[in-house]
C-alpha cells in the first residue's frame, strides 16, 4: 500500500461513526470529508452569486422596461426614478432570501442537502437519536436546526467582511481591520480541525453533522429477485406490502433506508428489516432480510412517485399522509 492510499484507508477508518437510534438499532455512516464540505459551500456560493447576478439584471431590465412604458403613456413624470426605487426594494428583498433562505430551502427537504452538497455527495444529518422507526439515522433534522447552523454562518463568514466594508466606509484602519478580519475567518475555517467529528461551529450549536450520501445508482446494490416482483430467491416468500403497510414511512425514510441497502452491512440490514417489520406488523424470518428490504424499498419509492405525480407527499412518518403541494 502506497503512503497517499495508506493516508486514505486512515482518513476513511477515522469518518467512520455508529448511529444508535432511539429503538437500540446501530446503524453505521461515513462522515463527510473537510474537502467535500468545502468544496460544497464553494459550489453553493458560485450558484448564489449566479443567481444573484441574473437576478439583478433581470430586475433592472424590467426596471427600465416598465419605467419606458409609463413615462411613454403619461402615468409618471420620472418613471425611470420612480420604478428603479420600487425594484431596488425587491431587490434587496431577493439578495436576503438568496443569502439566508437558500441553504435553509435545500437543507429542509428530504435529501437534506443544498445543491453543492449533493454535488460533493454529503448531506446533513441530526446528531442526536431519532425515533424514526429505525430508519432515522441519526435522527430528524429540525427546522430549529437548520436555522442555526446558517445564522452561525454569517458569523463565520460574513461578519469579517462586514468588519472591513465598515472600516473602509467610515475611513477608519482598513489595514486593522483586514487582519482582524482574517484572524476571525482563520479561527473558524479551522475549527474543523480540532475536533474528531470534523463539526464546524454551526454544526457544534444545531447539533448536526454532515455525512456521506450514497453515491452509486441504487440498482447495483439491489438484487433482480424481490425488487422486482417481490419474490425472494433465496426463501421463495413474497413480499407485497398494502397501502396501509408501506404508508407507515415517507421521503426521508426512503432515503434512509435507500443507504442502508447501498452499504449492504449484515448487522444494519437484519436490525432495520425487523424494525420495519415490527412497524408494520410483519414476521419477515431471518436470513431473507435483504430481499425483504429490497421489496419494501421499491414498492414504497413507487407509492411515493406516484404521489408526487399528483403533486402531493409524504415528507416522513410524522407528516400526514399526502399532504398537498410538491
Amino acid at each position: 500500500m502506497t503512503a497517499s492510499a495508506s493516508d486514505r484507508a486512515i482518513d476513511t477508518h477515522n469518518r467512520r461513526r455508529t448511529v444508535i437510534t432511539a429503538e437500540g438499532l446501530r446503524l453505521p455512516f461515513m462522515l463527510g470529508s473537510r474537502a467535500a464540505r468545502a468544496g460544497a459551500l464553494a459550489m453553493d456560493l458560485v450558484l448564489i452569486m449566479l443567481l444573484m447576478a441574473g437576478t439583478t439584471v433581470l430586475l433592472v431590465w424590467l426596471a427600465y422596461a416598465v419605467s419606458v412604458d409609463l413615462t411613454r403613456i403619461g402615468q409618471l413624470r420620472n418613471g425611470l426614478g420612480v420604478t428603479f426605487q420600487v425594484i431596488a426594494v425587491f431587490w434587496f428583498i431577493t439578495m436576503f432570501l438568496f443569502r439566508h433562505a437558500y441553504f435553509l430551502f435545500f437543507e429542509l427537504g428530504p435529501r437534506g442537502a443544498t445543491p453543492g452538497k449533493r454535488m460533493a455527495g454529503i448531506r446533513v444529518a441530526a446528531r442526536a437519536g431519532g425515533g424514526n422507526g429505525g430508519l432515522g439515522g441519526g435522527g430528524r433534522l429540525t427546522t430549529e436546526a437548520v436555522i442555526a447552523r446558517n445564522l452561525i454562518r454569517d458569523i463565520e463568514l460574513f461578519l469579517p467582511i462586514v468588519f472591513v466594508i465598515r472600516a473602509w466606509s467610515e475611513g477608519g484602519d482598513t489595514d486593522l481591520a483586514g487582519w482582524a478580519s482574517l484572524a476571525w475567518f482563520g479561527v473558524f475555517v479551522l475549527f474543523p480541525f480540532f475536533n474528531k467529528d470534523r463539526l464546524r461551529c454551526g454544526d457544534v450549536i444545531a447539533g448536526t453533522w454532515v455525512v456521506e450520501a450514497p453515491r452509486r445508482e441504487l440498482k447495483q446494490a439491489i438484487s433482480t429477485g424481490a425488487a422486482a416482483t417481490g419474490n425472494s430467491t433465496e426463501t421463495g416468500a413474497t413480499y407485497r406490502f398494502s397501502t396501509a403497510e408501506l404508508a407507515v414511512y415517507g421521503e426521508y425514510e426512503l432515503q434512509v433506508l435507500e443507504g442502508v441497502l447501498h452499504d449492504r452491512q449484515d448487522e444494519a440490514m437484519r436490525a432495520v428489516a425487523a424494525s420495519i417489520a415490527r412497524k408494520i406488523g410483519w414476521d419477515a424470518g431471518a436470513g431473507d432480510e435483504a430481499a425483504f428490504l429490497e421489496a419494501y424499498y421499491t414498492q414504497l419509492r413507487a407509492r411515493l412517485e406516484g404521489g408526487m405525480r399528483f403533486g402531493k407527499r409524504k415528507k416522513d412518518k410524522f407528516a400526514r399522509e399526502f399532504t398537498g403541494g410538491a
